[in-house]
């Protein structure tokens, strides 16, 4: 159970640990990732076990962090944005000078404390991104879990980004490059296409790191 105190809240902590980014535009930075337990979606494929965590304190997460070097925290998840007293933490953060990214599936705004986002919206719940969507961010990051060009194109208008990728969707250890790839042709073939895809693989998982 996640106790709370104004002064030194708890959250549901699954990881903290250092790493390389390993998809998307900033592949390769180091960073800190910090991963909250809990999502307010729940796909098929999704990698992350984000209903086993434990409780940390603001205090505890700012010791964890202190034995690690890099000034790159990414927030993520599970949902990061469904976390309770997500802005204490982000506020702390930032007052110690870390440049802060999250990764959120896009159906709630990211919080302003943020730097740069990176949201991945899910085709599988399209109806749910009809209805309520983020607006902006850094990048779009879209998994290709079957044929999601259409709901790429309706991702291009209802969110404005810098950087949109295409990820191929892994499966019992097999990754659908194939179908990723023609997708992303198609969608760049488009007369007048409005924005170029590329694609995001997690680099991460053929480096051998988190």
């Amino acid at each position: 159970m996640i106790k709370n105190h104004a002064d030194n809240p708890q959250y549901r902590i699954v990881e903290i640990f250092e790493s390389l980014q390993g998809e998307g535009y900033n592949t390769g930075m180091p960073a800190v990732f910090i991963r909250l337990g809990k999502c307010n979606l729940a796909c098929p494929w999704c990698d992350t076990d984000y209903l086993t965590f434990k409780p940390m304190t603001l205090s505890e997460i700012h010791a964890c962090l202190k034995s690690y070097t890099a000034r790159n925290i990414i927030i993520t998840g599970g949902e990061p944005t469904i976390q309770p007293n997500l802005a204490a933490l982000l506020d702390s953060l930032k007052a110690e000078g870390y440049r802060l990214c999250i990764e959120t599936n896009g159906l709630n705004p990211a919080p302003p404390q943020i730097d740069y986002v990176a949201t991945s919206p899910k085709a599988c719940y399209a109806e749910k991104y009809e209805k309520q969507c983020i607006a902006t961010a850094d990048e779009v990051r879209i998994v290709a879990d079957g044929d999601v060009t259409a709901f790429c194109e309706r991702m291009e208008h209802k969110i404005r980004a810098k950087h949109y990728y295409l990820s191929p969707c892994e499966k019992t250890g097999v990754m659908n490059i194939y179908d990723t790839i023609r997708q992303i042709g198609e969608l760049n073939s488009r007369p007048n296409a409005p924005v170029h895809w590329q694609l995001s693989v997690q680099t991460h998982k053929w480096a051998g790191i988190e």
